[in-house]
């Protein structure tokens, strides 16, 4: 039973690297099962019996990752244990950390959402859910240490925003990056280390707590 357990998992997780690779690549439209498939080394009967149709394997993806990022987010800023300073920092961290183990998801959620605005209503919701909760508990932080006069009194949605945005840039825009980066740097993973820590750096002057 075990063994069958184990050879259920093991092809699912095949079947869903190989999607993931598919749909980042080439859209949800240009998504092909047959590929994925393919890919996976399954039939395509096969592929239809785990997760009968490509909606379902763009919603596990998309889920996935969502609900992935933010574990790792809400473990740092939810963490009461660590001062209002280290939370944010490993908040901003942990955001880029997982950016660049993924590289192509921010443009492809980004295409999507244009290209399917109707259907990717989950993906909105998730996020939202996640953000929602993120901001309740954030506010109300930075509220009580601005009243102690231990850091500026910030709107934790437009510090969201400013993260947000400061770690997904070098990803969306990459092929600029690098051509404006240009030989300054070993490489571009030693810019993107540079880059997280001045990411750190600007939102915790923003916040005055550096």
């Amino acid at each position: 039973m075990n063994k069958d357990s184990n050879h259920t998992q093991d092809t699912e997780e095949r079947i869903l690297h190989a999607a993931e690779k598919e749909f980042f690549e080439k859209g949800y439209a240009g998504a092909r099962t047959a590929s994925i498939a393919e890919a996976a080394g399954v039939t395509h009967a096969m592929l239809h019996y785990y997760f009968r149709t490509k909606d379902n394997l763009f919603g596990r993806i998309v889920e996935e990752k969502i609900n992935m990022l933010g574990d790792i987010i809400l473990s740092a800023f939810g963490d009461g244990n660590l001062p209002l300073e280290e939370r944010i920092r490993q908040g901003v961290e942990r955001h880029f950390d997982f950016i660049a183990a993924n590289r192509e998801l921010p443009r492809f959620i980004v295409n999507e959402v244009l290209a399917r605005p109707k259907q990717t209503g989950i993906m909105k919701d998730n996020a939202l859910r996640i953000v929602n909760k993120l901001l309740d508990n954030l506010q109300q932080d930075i509220d009580e240490h601005a009243a102690k006069g231990l850091c500026r009194r910030v709107n934790a949605q437009m510090l969201l925003i400013d993260i947000v945005s400061l770690n997904v840039f070098p990803f969306m825009a990459a092929p600029i990056v690098k051509s404006a980066i240009g030989s300054y740097y070993d490489n571009y993973d030693s810019f993107l280390e540079l880059r997280k820590k001045e990411n750190v750096e600007t939102i915790l002057k923003k916040l005055k707590l550096d």
